[in-house]
């Protein structure tokens, strides 16, 4: 991947954006697009829009959803312990030994996610596998409730401590891959069209609160009227032990982003993903999405009178954990396909289905 590219992936990965507190990322968005787009704007929701070519036919939207899970300061208790609630879905049992941080009005708060020893634990409780959130806390070192008040406040969001780590060569981990990594993908496409001639408006949203109900992706598709939308997501990786490919199909990290098909994908949108990526030879791989999809694609599909619906996909293993994992080549050739794809769309592409 080229440097500028990285780094701006880099900065993405390492600040927070859980659903709701996706501010400092769309600032980093913003800026780096500022040299690339015709214009750019966001909207009331926290929606970021870049577009290219705006008086084009037809409209093209462009979506990846720049929010990630996270947690909520809900409660603190008179010893100074924190209790949160969840954004988004996160499995409990990844938490007990975790360090995360608190993202505050006066800068981050580490802490770390403590449980009882496994030492002082009866037979009967040790390697019980069920936990909930409401039995964890967060331990920020403080003495009491009036200490821990001085630096944290109700309602601050919390996440896995952030940061993107090169594990080999072009394979990296870090929390907040899903879906900050599509925000990266749809604003690299357009940094790939910039120099090229093509007839559509192009518009790239990096899109907010996704996990929870696509609602950024719902708002921002109705405000932009596009007749072609295209989300950009993470998608389960099944080459790690235990994993089940009759439940995921057989997809794996390095091989190329995922073409979607299923009842969410307008047919003649998936078609041309599958040319495009083997006429131009992009690496790809395919998955059947047998209904609605949780992803930014249902949301575009079903705005107004109906947007021809896409989906391309990222492999990421270990899924809304603290180590998630991508391939670096699988995001440059999820642009490089976008980038093409747009080259063939014009006034007259037929995406009826007949």
């Amino acid at each position: 991947m080229r440097q500028e590219s990285f780094e701006f992936l880099k900065s993405l990965m390492e600040v927070p954006s859980p659903s709701g507190f996706e501010q400092p990322v769309q600032r980093i968005v913003r800026e780096r697009m500022k040299p690339v787009a015709d214009e750019i704007r966001s909207d009331v929701h926290g929606n970021v829009v870049a577009v290219l070519n705006p008086q084009g036919k037809p409209r093209i939207m462009l979506a990846g959803h720049c929010d990630q899970i996270g947690m909520m300061v809900r409660y603190i208790t008179d010893e100074g312990y924190v209790h949160f609630a969840t954004i988004g879905g996160i499995d409990a049992a990844v938490l007990p030994g975790s360090r995360l941080t608190v993202h505050t009005a006066k800068g981050p708060v580490v802490g770390v996610v403590g449980r009882k020893p496994v030492h002082l634990m009866p037979p009967d409780e040790r390697g019980k596998g069920h936990i909930e959130i409401k039995d964890l806390w967060l331990d920020l070192g403080a003495k009491d409730r009036k200490a821990a008040e001085k630096r944290i406040a109700i309602g601050d969001p919390i996440t896995f401590t952030l940061g993107m780590e090169v594990l080999q060569k072009e394979v990296v981990a870090s929390p907040g891959f899903d879906d900050k990594i599509g925000s990266f993908v749809v604003m690299e496409a357009l940094r790939l069209l910039k120099r090229r001639k093509f007839p559509a408006a192009v518009l790239a949203v990096s899109t907010v609160q996704e996990e929870l109900g696509l609602r950024g992706a719902r708002t921002s598709c109705f405000g932009l009227d596009p007749q072609v939308g295209v989300a950009v997501d993470v998608t389960h990786a099944s080459d790690y032990p235990g994993a089940d490919k009759k439940i995921t199909g057989d997809i794996a990290l390095g091989k190329g982003p995922v073409i979607e098909i299923g009842p969410n994908i307008n047919p003649m949108v998936s078609k041309l993903l599958l040319d495009t990526a083997r006429a131009k030879k992009v690496p790809h791989q395919i998955a059947g999405a047998p209904g609605a999809t949780g992803t930014d694609a249902n949301a575009m599909q079903i705005s107004r009178a109906g947007v021809a619906a896409g989906l391309v996909s990222v492999p990421n293993r270990y899924m809304h954990t603290p180590v998630e994992i991508v391939h670096l080549k699988d995001l440059e050739n999820a642009a490089k396909l976008l980038a093409e794809v747009i080259c063939k769309i014009g006034p007259d592409t037929d995406f009826i289905p007949h």
